[in-house]
């Protein structure tokens, strides 16, 4: 199994939108190529609050596991393996 690179830098947090309404966010840490990934899955369903620079993301904290397993399942996509015959 490949070692995610999505590592969580901090504890949660309060976030006030436009609307002054709470959001508990989570800020994530990743590499810019995991960030990126991140990005594109957040276009088809999206949980990122806040992008503060090259390598960390606020994300909403209800949708951490969600994101974290999807992330999983794409890396491992990814991944080349050496399948023994």
């Amino acid at each position: 199994m490949r070692r995610s690179t999505f590592n969580l830098v901090c504890s949660r947090f309060f976030v006030f939108q436009t609307n002054h309404r709470p959001i508990i966010g989570t800020c994530a840490c990743s590499d810019s190529a995991v960030k990126q990934i991140l990005l594109t899955m957040n276009e088809k369903n999206p949980f990122v609050i806040e992008d503060l620079d090259d390598f960390h993301l606020v994300i909403k904290a209800d949708e951490e596991f969600r994101v974290r397993r999807e992330l999983e399942a794409e890396l491992e996509k990814n991944t080349y393996s050496l399948e023994a015959n």
